[in-house]
């Protein structure tokens, strides 16, 4: 068991909160599935055409403007890109605005249902009656986080989380990202627990100051040798108080 005093719960959701074969296997599978059609019916959308902007500046390539293209070649190339960059697993910020949108027909249709771990639901209810923050920071838009946690096997889970972040604050590994979290937090970043299962990300949140613990899921990948930190296998393996009680 692992004996923690925090004032507010940072979670992961893939390999931590839910299962990567769930997101792999079931949501990625969905978009490729749906991703054509849907760019047929919708991509001179605001909410698309604004995913397609920030592609452009997450490529950083000038040259890539499908605005410029007929309506048709427009579709090729931005679904081209999507798929590659699928692919590459890119946690790129207009990719994942993109994925969110079309995950919000498949949730709002009940085609998909998000996998929680099974002692999940009860952890985060027992941290909230402790009065204890819960916060999610995922690379995956704040649009799939809700769509995800108000559409899972448990039924909605969304009353229980005070915020969501994306990769707007930050990229997941860099130091500043952390620091940009707790100051809208409003805590001292000792007062933070972030639990991921990607030692790179743990280690950059441990670096801005803030407390951290690997979960390692079946399936998972391992963590590297050089990875120091505590490790949970489940968050049952973590007994919480308030800081400071």
């Amino acid at each position: 068991m692992i004996h923690r005093s925090v004032d507010c719960v940072l979670l992961d959701i893939e390999g931590t909160t839910s299962s990567i074969a769930f997101v792999y296997d079931v949501m990625f599978a969905y978009v490729r599935e749906h991703l054509v059609e849907f760019l047929q019916e919708h991509i001179d959308s605001p909410s698309v055409m604004s995913a397609i902007d920030q592609m452009r500046v997450d490529l950083d390539d000038a040259s890539w403007s499908p605005a410029t293209s007929t309506r048709e070649e427009r579709i090729e190339v931005v679904s081209r890109q999507v798929l590659q960059w699928m692919d590459e697993d890119k946690k790129w910020t207009g990719l994942k605005a993109l994925q969110g949108i079309l995950w919000k027909g498949g949730f709002e249709s009940g085609k998909l249902r998000a996998h929680i771990y099974p002692e999940v639901h009860k952890a985060l209810l027992n941290w909230k009656e402790l009065g204890i923050a819960i916060r999610i920071y995922s690379s995956g838009s704040v649009l799939a986080q809700k769509l995800f946690f108000g559409h899972t096997e448990e039924g909605s889970l969304l009353p229980l989380f005070d915020a969501h972040y994306d990769t707007t604050v930050g990229g997941k590994k860099e130091i500043e990202s952390y620091r940009h979290i707790a100051e809208d937090i409003g805590l001292p970043c000792e007062r933070i627990l972030f639990v991921s299962d990607i030692a790179a990300e743990l280690e950059a949140a441990a670096g801005a100051g803030m407390q951290m613990v690997a979960c390692c899921r079946p399936g998972n990948a391992p963590l590297p040798n050089s990875f120091r930190g505590e490790r949970i296998q489940s968050f049952d393996e973590l007994e919480l108080r308030r800081f400071g009680s």
